[in-house]
């Protein structure tokens, strides 16, 4: 980083902190698990005292709560995963625009909201997982390989009705074509080995168990269960290295259209991309932190270095509706 750029960057930083007592409490909605976002409450209580109540739910209740209280809401924030979960919030008027050069400078656009209606806080990778005793990496590489006649019997995903994977599907549509990803999907669905699963961590132990050698999952989902068991006989695998590089989501946060403490939300908002704030996500989510001058975790950085994929994450909203109409057809389920 330049001198110059360092100099905005502390000149900005120094600014945020000038505004983060504003606010003695603040209200969040938030879909995420609670002991992956406390921490970070807790942190800001202690530096500003201003305290963080929140509400804890799934995404689809908290939009449908923040129309229904329109401007009695007391939600000053959304927090919740997945790019195509905040387009949706997004589209769906719940969300104030904010102008920030500190959002600005410590996101890269490619992970915010092209309006300035959201921003990005931490990354995952929706990569492959493999089976380290029955599969040779060699043999992989890219998400559209998992369709070959090979991997038949060998694969397992995660249900369709999941955004994560609706999210996958509709960035393939943007890059590939509607044709291209449709033959995609059916040759993974032809080569299932098993029934779908509702989740990654049932996922990976099912590849640890031999019911199926390869699979599509969130890194973090990875690192939660090589923390619990570090001989687990599965790896991570980063496809499409040739091409577009791994398909990145986002865990991210918006404030809310009729925030009664819109100035201290942003103050918040702000402080969330600085990075004091990101190394607690890198350090406890085993995520990767949107703000690209953090590094991640020891434990996230010893999976290896990979090329992203580049396309702005607000595709996955843009291409969610196809998206799903296109996994119905193919029968993932």
């Amino acid at each position: 980083m330049s001198a110059i750029r360092n100099a905005v960057v502390i000149g900005l930083a120094l600014s945020t902190l000038g505004s983060l007592a504003q606010a003695k409490e603040l209200v969040v909605y938030s879909a995420r698990q609670d002991h992956l976002i406390k921490p970070v409450f807790d942190l800001y209580t202690e530096k500003t005292g201003t305290t963080i109540q929140f509400i804890t739910d799934s995404e689809a209740p908290l939009l449908a709560r923040l129309k229904a209280e329109g401007a009695n809401t007391p939600a000053d924030l959304l927090i919740t995963v997945d790019a195509g979960n905040l387009w949706q919030a997004e589209q769906q008027g719940v969300l104030r625009k904010v102008e920030s050069d500190v959002i600005d400078a410590n996101i890269p656009a490619q992970y915010r909201s092209a309006g300035g209606y959201w921003t990005g806080l931490s990354l995952r990778a929706r990569t492959i997982a493999y089976s380290t005793e029955r599969v040779d990496p060699a043999t992989l590489s890219t998400y559209e390989a998992l369709a070959d006649s090979e991997w038949q019997g060998r694969l397992c995903l995660r249900t369709a009705k999941k955004v994560y994977n609706q999210s996958l599907t509709g960035t393939m549509i943007e890059t590939l074509g509607a044709e291209r990803t449709a033959e995609v999907l059916e040759g993974w669905v032809n080569n299932l080995a098993t029934p779908v699963f509702p989740d990654d961590t049932a996922l990976l132990q099912s590849i640890a168990a031999g019911q199926c050698d390869v699979g599509i999952v969130n890194s973090y989902y990875f690192g939660r269960l090589e923390v619990a068991n570090p001989d687990l006989p599965v790896k991570l695998f980063w496809p499409n290295q040739g091409d577009r590089g791994v398909h990145v989501n986002i865990s991210g946060a918006g404030v809310t259209h009729y925030a009664k403490h819109r100035k201290g939300a942003i103050a918040f908002l702000e402080w969330l991309t600085t990075e004091e704030a990101q190394r607690v996500f890198a350090d406890v989510n085993q995520e990767f932190p949107a703000n690209e001058s953090v590094e991640p975790s020891a434990e996230v950085a010893s999976w290896g270095d990979f090329k992203a994929d580049n396309i702005n994450v607000e595709v996955a909203g843009r291409r969610q509706a196809e998206a799903i109409m296109m996994m119905d057809r193919a029968g993932w389920h």
